[in-house]
C-alpha cells in the first residue's frame, strides 16, 4: 500500500496549478498536523504498513522544522517505525529550505526530494510564477547532496507560454548537468480552475500540438543521452531511482490519502477527502477522517484505468485488458511503429506513440 499526505500551503499561488493549495494565511498550522496525525491513526489502523510514504501538495518543505518533527513523528509511531517504508518523498521548492533543514528531513527519514524546478530560464520562471531564481534552484541540488539527501528529483515543465525549443533544450542540459538521480518532463496542461485556463480561455494563451511533439521528443533526446531511463510518458530515471511510489499508482496498487482534497483507493473504493483546510482540520481531528465522496469502481472502471495508466509506462499493459475490438487498433499502432507487441502478451508503445499516449488509450478503449 501507498501513502500519501497533502500539505496545501503554498508562499504563493502559481497560476498553472491546479491542485488544492493555498496560502497559509492565519491557519492553525500545529492543529493541522496534529488533525494529519489523528486521521493517519485512524485510517490506517488495520491497513498494511505503507510500502512508500509521499508528502505532497501545495509545498510540504514549507513546513518550520518544528511542524515537520511533529508530523514526522506521528507517522512513525503510527506505522511502528520507518525500517519497512522502501521510500518516503517529500516534495520541495527551491527558496524554501536550507543545508539545516536537509539534514533535518534526512534524518527524519526522508530519503528521496523532489523539487519544484521547472525551468532554468528566468523570464520562464516569471511566467510561472515561480519563486526562485535559475541559481537558487542549481543551488538547491548541491544543498541535497551536501546534506546526504539519497535521491534527488527535478521536475521540468515544457510547452510553457513564451519557451522556446531553445529555451527548453538549454533548461534539460542544465538539469542533466547537475547530475540528479531522477527528471521528471511534464508537458503543461491547462487545468480549469486556474489562471492559466482562464487566459487560454479568453485567446491570451494558445495550446501548441506541434510544440508539445518536438519539446517531449528533444527531452527523450538530451535525457536519454545522459544515461536516464525513460520509464515513464514524463519521467526519467537513473539506474535505481526510479520513484516507487508512483510506479505504484501507475501499477494499480491501493494508495490512502491524507489531508484536505487528497484521495484514497482501497479494495475497489475510491474516496476523497473535503477540500478545506479549516473543514478538515475540524473533521480529521473530531472524527479521525474528512472523506465527504466515495464511490465503488466496477471492474470495467479499473480495467480502463489499467490501461490509461498502463501505457504510459515502458512495461506497457497486458493485451488481455482490451476488447477484441481494440486489436485492430493495435494492428495498426504496431505497423506505424508507435507500438510492438512482446510475447503475444504485452503492448508497449514506442516512438511516436510515447508521446501521444494519451490519444491512443482513448482509441483502445
Amino acid at each position: 500500500m501507498l501513502l500519501y499526505l497533502h500539505i496545501p500551503f503554498c508562499h504563493r499561488v502559481c497560476p498553472y496549478c491546479s491542485f488544492y493549495k493555498h496560502t497559509p494565511g492565519d491557519t492553525p498550522v500545529a492543529a493541522f498536523i496534529d488533525a494529519l496525525a489523528a486521521e493517519a491513526r485512524h485510517r490506517l489502523a488495520g491497513l498494511p504498513r505503507p510500502r512508500t510514504i509521499y508528502l505532497g501538495g501545495g509545498t510540504p518543505s514549507m513546513l518550520s522544522p518544528t511542524h515537520l518533527r511533529r508530523l514526522f513523528g506521528a507517522l512513525h509511531d503510527v506505522c511502528g517505525g520507518f525500517d519497512g517504508v522502501e521510500e518516503i518523498t517529500l516534495e520541495a521548492n527551491p527558496a524554501t529550505f536550507d543545508v539545516a533543514k536537509a539534514r533535518l528531513l534526512r534524518d527524519l527519514g526522508v530519503n528521496r526530494v523532489s523539487l519544484g524546478i521547472q525551468s532554468f530560464a528566468a523570464h520562464v520562471l516569471e511566467t510561472l510564477g515561480r519563486e526562485h531564481s535559475p541559481e537558487e534552484a542549481a543551488a538547491s541540488v548541491g544543498i541535497l547532496r551536501e546534506a546526504g539527501v539519497p535521491s534527488v528529483n527535478i521536475d521540468l515543465m515544457f510547452s510553457i507560454p513564451g519557451q522556446s525549443d531553445a529555451d527548453w533544450e538549454a533548461t534539460l542540459r542544465q538539469a542533466a548537468a547537475l547530475k540528479p538521480d531522477h527528471i521528471s518532463a511534464y508537458n503543461l496542461t491547462y487545468e480549469e480552475d486556474t489562471a492559466f485556463f482562464e487566459s487560454l480561455r479568453r485567446g491570451e494563451m494558445r495550446e501548441d500540438e506541434d510544440a508539445d511533439a518536438r519539446q517531449f521528443h528533444l527531452a527523450r533526446e538530451i535525457l536519454g543521452a545522459a544515461g536516464f531511463d525513460h520509464y515513464e510518458t514524463s519521467n526519467y530515471a537513473r539506474p535505481g531511482h526510479h520513484s516507487r511510489h508512483n510506479l505504484g499508482y501507475w501499477r494499480g496498487e491501493d494508495y490512502l490519502g491524507l489531508g484536505p482534497s487528497a484521495v484514497s483507493t482501497l479494495g475497489g473504493t475510491r474516496d476523497r477527502n473535503v477540500a478545506d483546510t479549516a473543514a478538515y482540520t475540524r473533521l480529521a481531528a473530531t472524527l479521525g477522517n474528512a472523506v465527504v465522496e466515495s464511490e465503488t469502481l466496477d471492474a470495467e472502471a479499473l480495467r480502463l484505468e489499467r490501461i490509461a495508466l498502463g501505457l504510459r509506462t515502458r512495461d506497457g499493459i497486458a493485451l488481455d485488458l482490451l476488447a477484441p475490438a481494440a486489436l485492430a487498433t493495435v494492428d495498426e499502432l504496431v505497423s506505424q511503429d508507435m507500438a510492438e507487441v512482446i510475447d503475444n502478451a504485452r503492448l508497449v508503445l514506442r516512438g511516436r506513440g510515447r508521446a501521444l499516449v494519451d490519444l491512443i488509450a482513448a482509441e483502445l478503449i
